[in-house]
């Protein structure tokens, strides 16, 4: 049985069998559906190709060209990633504007026999739903905020919250940043930070998972991790929640940076290079100090210090600034399991009756 291409302009009202993006891999890269998969009809040379003979030449001459490689890039797709799928497939098709790109994939996968809906306005449609949701969604839910210094765990406590079935959003891991200078990349790490619209593409998914009469707890942040800034509707939102803080000592503090930021030891150069962005805030002379305790791999003393001289005091002054509700202050001797599990029990169960 043949169908007609469907349009809609509400996709995630429906459920389909996958969402595919037919731009070019830079646009998808840039963002995209989350879940999506990239199935170019044109790639990033092709298009740029197109494009320019349409500007310099004439239209005609550029459609004709464009629609041989349309041709043949969706018949690669179909002798590949298509052939396997059974009569009952339902895709989603989507290009930047809902024009040309998706119509051409549509209407060959129609014509096979599978009923295919097609995003009407294309990527445009769904960056403006985005923006939209991101305005209003974030005030619908009550924060909780979980502060603490540097080295206090508190990615990893929020981790355990998750588990113990709690709503958690990690905007650290959203960002794919550690949220300091130190967070950033390094050799060995594979990924970057995504772009602006794709943070908020993911935001977006992560908040409409969450059950408004039930708390979201979060870190502590700034409104900028790394190089993407959070939506000023949830900014406004995270500097009204109340905070808790949890307190560990120095010790254990170190102790815990070390475990999870390997990197500091294993590329001292690159350490070196990083620190060096501080020089206008800590001044040469503490530069010095820091590269001598590289150098003799004091590791421990390093970290410390670096506590004390910067992070401490940016941490204490941003709360100050950013979130001046009550706080309740949680002091703990270590981050062993025992210790983050009595934390959970003094917490959880106070924010169990809102439901």
């Amino acid at each position: 049985m043949l169908h007609s291409v469907t349009y809609t302009q509400q996709p995630w009202a429906e459920s389909y069998s996958e969402i595919i993006d037919v731009r070019c891999h830079r646009e998808f890269l840039e963002d995209h559906i989350p879940g999506a998969i990239n199935l170019p009809v044109l790639n990033d040379a092709e298009r740029e190709e197109v494009g320019t003979i349409y500007q310099q030449v004439c239209s005609f001459t550029a459609r004709k060209i464009g629609a041989a490689l349309v041709t043949r890039n969706i018949y690669q797709h179909l002798s590949q990633h298509f052939a396997a799928k059974d009569p009952e497939y339902h895709p989603l098709v989507y290009c930047g504007r809902g024009g040309q790109r998706s119509s051409s994939m549509a209407s060959v996968l129609t014509q096979i026999g599978w009923e295919v809906t097609v995003l009407d306005g294309g990527y445009k449609t769904y960056r403006n739903y985005v923006r939209q949701q991101l305005e209003h969604l974030p005030e619908r839910f009550t924060y909780r905020m979980l502060c603490g210094l540097t080295g206090t765990g508190k990615t990893h406590i929020l981790d355990k919250m998750r588990q113990r079935g709690a709503q958690v959003l990690d905007l650290e891991s959203l960002a794919n940043h550690r949220g300091s200078l130190l967070g950033g990349e390094w050799p060995g790490k594979l990924s970057s930070q995504p772009s602006q619209k794709y943070f908020e593409s993911l935001l977006l998914q992560h908040l409409q998972k969450f059950n408004s009469h039930q708390p979201v707890w979060i870190e502590s942040e700034s409104i900028k991790i790394g190089q993407v800034y959070l939506p000023q509707s949830l900014w406004q939102k995270m500097r009204q929640a109340s905070c808790v803080e949890i307190q560990l000592p120095i010790a254990a503090r170190v102790k815990f940076l070390l475990q999870e930021y390997p990197h500091l030891v294993s590329h001292p150069n690159v350490l070196k290079r990083q620190l060096e962005k501080l020089k206008t805030r800590c001044g040469w002379e503490k530069l010095s100090q820091w590269y001598q305790l590289i150098d003799a791999q004091n590791w421990e003393s390093l970290v410390q210090d670096i506590l004390h001289s910067y992070y401490d005091p940016i941490y204490n002054h941003s709360t100050k600034s950013y979130f001046s509700k009550a706080h309740r202050f949680i002091s703990i001797p270590d981050l062993s399991d025992g210790s983050i599990e009595n934390v959970l029990d003094s917490l959880l169960p106070n924010y169990a009756a809102i439901q």
